[in-house]
């Protein structure tokens, strides 16, 4: 159609940000199939196995030291797995609040990067906001609306 841009000349997202494998793709797959109770009863039965066989290995300190170092191993690599999934879902969940923020109109896009702050300036923000919550709550106790766009510029104290 004359005038109408196709699906594959304009792209909001670039074409290097996706890929058929990375890490990312491998995390997510791992957290959510290690995630899921046949996982867990995965692992409970491994573990009633090896305590199942102490008897037969004597309770050796090899028999103990299996154990430990398997679920260290395990342990260790999941860290980097499920941190690399709770990145993610956290950067996704940002975008999306800042998208909702961008589009609603009155909202301050000001507020779009707060993540991005030194701590002093984010605590003095949640010190604005919890004035404006106040502020709403008690008009709303005098029967007023709540609603509104009021500033929210804190003040953050220089020291």
């Amino acid at each position: 159609m004359p005038g109408v841009a196709s699906a594959h000349s304009i792209r909001d997202i670039e074409q290097t940000a996706i890929r058929p494998w990375r890490f990312a793709s491998l995390a997510r797959s791992l957290s959510s199939a290690l995630g899921r109770p046949a996982a867990f009863a995965v692992a409970a039965l491994a573990v009633i196995l090896w305590a199942a066989s102490g008897p037969l290995f004597d309770y050796s300190d090899t028999w103990q030291l299996v154990v430990n170092t398997s679920t260290t191993i395990v342990t260790f690599l999941m860290v980097f797995v499920i941190q690399n999934t709770q990145n993610r879902d956290t950067a996704a969940i940002q975008i999306k609040l800042d998208e909702l923020i961008r589009a609603t109109q009155g909202a301050h896009n000001a507020i779009l990067d707060l993540e991005q702050l030194d701590d002093a300036a984010l605590e003095a923000y949640l010190r604005r906001y919890e004035e404006l919550a106040a502020a709403a709550r008690e008009r709303l106790q005098k029967g007023r609306i709540d609603t509104g766009s009021p500033e929210v510029k804190p003040q953050i104290a220089r020291g």
